[in-house]
């Protein structure tokens, strides 16, 4: 059984990291991967009602991860489907290469812990074709957006899909993860920007932009409302959890809830054509289900690798065979390049435990630094390097030559900061 358990969900590995030659969408391959996981055990198992009882003990703790999901991506499309986002890019206005590359990380890191990685990458290289006309210049930009954005979540509990999953289910902390990740991000992303430095020079050429208005009923006030509004329910959540003790998914439905209500009010008297593509109704339609889904189905196909005890045998393994956290957690990070993060974290919260290591555990925070940047040193290797690669056009091979070995600098360079900042001052 369990050999077979294991085949099946490398295959479907295999599927989801071949989608784009198979023509098969990710999300089907991962909640096909994982219907036939749990298919396979309950069929061998000689108890059914233990298993299906095990199964319903996960999803319980993964719908909290799923929830979260939808009603941030909601908020997120609620504000850019009010052009909130301007708000930002309309007041960049510089043209020399080096200052605006430094300007653009920033708001990259800053934009992406706050939101998350990937709608982060997805905003600021569609701004790159506003502010830069050079393709070249541009993939450029779009590379270190990748980058900014990966570090920018790696930070901060609601920044990145797995600091997210790691907050709730208990591993880590929001005040304790800012503070202990905050400067090692900074520095995988200040490091590659040191180096891109000495090799930009002049200026950027600006293209020329057609003046099209898709909301042309929306004021500037009504945008300003719901950016200010979003962003804040979005920072807030942390501290609703704090004050509340209530899980995070919750935090993020009121927030929901609150800015649903104030769209309806400040949209009232509008006609229905109007104010249709500005309702929570329509950025409900637009969010990237598939997406969620990919992450259920890949979440249920650790789950079932958990339950038959493949993932405690696997850490027991590692930790005899490595015989170091710092090597163990940093091997994870890199094969993050290659293996989407999202399923290695999940394996490494089904690996290791809370008896093993509790809560703002030392491994917990540097596995969140490492899953959460070193997905920049491949394309591929992360939401918003996929994302960007889908914009952009970006080649694997050209990434590779021109960026991976920048984000692999950074990644080095923030992990040594974490270890020497954890055994210098007890951070």
């Amino acid at each position: 059984m369990t050999l077979i358990i294991i085949i099946v969900f490398l295959l479907g590995y295999i599927a989801i990291a071949t989608e784009h030659l198979i023509k098969i969408n990710k999300a089907a391959s991962a909640l096909l991967t994982g219907v036939l996981c749990w298919t396979v055990y309950v069929l061998f198992a000689p108890d059914k009602d233990i298993v299906s009882a095990e199964l319903t003990e996960h999803l319980g703790e993964l719908s909290g991860i799923l929830f979260f999901l939808l009603g941030a991506m909601t908020i997120v499309e609620l504000i850019d489907a009010h052009d909130g986002f301007d708000i930002i890019t309309n007041r960049i206005t510089q043209i020399d290469k080096r200052k605006l590359l430094w300007i653009i990380a920033f708001i990259t890191f800053v934009l992406s812990s706050i939101l998350d990685n990937l709608t982060t990458a997805i905003v600021i290289v569609t701004l790159l074709r506003k502010l830069i006309k050079d393709d070249k210049d541009r993939l450029l930009f779009a590379g270190i957006v990748v980058i900014a954005a990966n570090a920018g979540g790696a930070w901060s509990p609601i920044g990145d899909v797995t600091t997210t999953m790691l907050w709730i289910g208990g591993q880590i902390t929001a005040f304790n993860i800012i503070i202990k990740l905050i400067l090692p991000s900074i520095v995988c992303i200040v490091v590659p920007l040191v180096f891109l430095s000495f090799k930009l020079k002049g200026n950027i050429e600006r293209p020329v932009l057609e003046t099209n208005s898709n909301n042309q009923s929306l004021s500037a006030r009504q945008q300003a409302i719901v950016f200010f509004s979003g962003v804040l329910i979005l920072v807030l959540v942390p501290v609703f959890k704090t004050v509340t003790n209530l899980p995070p998914y919750m935090g993020i439905l009121i927030g929901l809830g609150i800015l649903w209500i104030i769209t309806e009010i400040i949209h009232g008297n509008k006609d229905e054509e109007d104010k249709h593509n500005l309702s929570v109704v329509h950025a409900l339609r637009k969010i990237d289900t598939p997406s969620i889904l990919f992450f259920l189905g890949i979440l249920i196909s650790i789950a079932a690798l958990q339950s038959i005890g493949v993932l405690s045998e696997l850490s027991i393994w590692m930790t005899s065979t490595l015989k170091n956290d710092n090597i163990i957690v940093m091997s994870i990070g890199l094969l993050s390049s290659i293996v989407d993060n999202v399923p290695l974290v999940a394996a490494a919260q089904g690996m290791y435990d809370l008896n093993q290591y509790p809560t703002d555990h030392y491994f917990w925070e540097f596995l969140a630094y490492c899953t959460g940047t070193g997905g920049s040193v491949l394309i591929i290797g992360s939401a918003a390097g996929i994302a960007a690669m889908g914009l952009e056009k970006i080649s694997f091979f050209w990434y590779l030559r021109n960026i991976s070995l920048l984000a692999l600098v950074g990644y080095f360079a923030g992990a040594m900061t974490y270890i020497l900042q954890h055994q210098i001052f007890g951070l």
